[in-house]
């Protein structure tokens, strides 16, 4: 039987990193009565990494019970949680475009963190890994904010921004891992993999 890994994400920038590495996989969406979002849910005062760890241990918890309720063959499930950070404040997915234009003034003209938490488990065995990476914004003008806003790209993006779109054009630098700063860290993820059988 054909290796495979089940992937909890929604996300089609996690599923397209993962056919780069050419890794075979089957979706493991949440069921309509899931509250998914209620899992990204910041504890006071939690710092960023922690947060990011935290909530990607919680996303792999409700896959494998996902898994086990709906019956299917065993296999690996792969999750994953990105997280932007301006020093400890963490800057999760907008509520709507005002909240979109508060974020994006926030990183404009300056240096962020982005971090992507990925773990892979299964009911026996666990590994998590980190990727953390550095963007630095150009200052960007109210005008440039609102053209991006009004794209409609910012929504359901940590940080308001996807490093694959429009934005680009407005990001100074980065260091650090670009598919990280996607969603999927491809080092990181090849590594767990590879502790799997799975890995390139």
């Amino acid at each position: 039987m054909k290796s495979f890994v089940y992937l909890a994400s929604q996300s089609p920038r996690r599923r397209q990193l993962l056919e780069q590495l050419g890794v075979a996989y089957e979706l493991l969406l949440p069921d309509a009565d899931e509250d998914a979002e209620a899992l990204e849910a910041a504890l006071p005062r939690e710092v960023p990494l922690a947060y990011v760890q935290r909530v990607t241990q919680l996303k792999l918890d409700a896959a494998l019970a996902r898994l086990k309720k709906r019956g299917l063959p065993a296999a690996p499930v792969l999750c994953s949680d990105t997280t932007v950070a301006l020093g400890r404040v963490i800057l999760g997915k907008p509520l709507d475009d005002a909240d979109a234009v508060r974020i994006l003034r926030a990183l404009s003209g300056k240096t962020h963190r982005v971090l992507t938490a990925v773990a892979l488990g299964t009911e026996q065995q666990r590994q998590q890994a980190v990727s953390i990476s550095r963007v630095t914004f150009a200052t960007l003008s109210d005008a440039q904010i609102q053209a991006y806003v009004d794209s409609g790209e910012p929504m359901g993006k940590a940080g308001a921004y996807g490093v694959q779109g429009r934005v680009a054009a407005h990001i100074a630098h980065i260091s650090g891992s670009y598919s990280g700063i996607m969603g999927l860290p491809m080092f990181e993820t090849n590594t767990l993999l590879q502790g799997f059988g799975l890995g390139r």
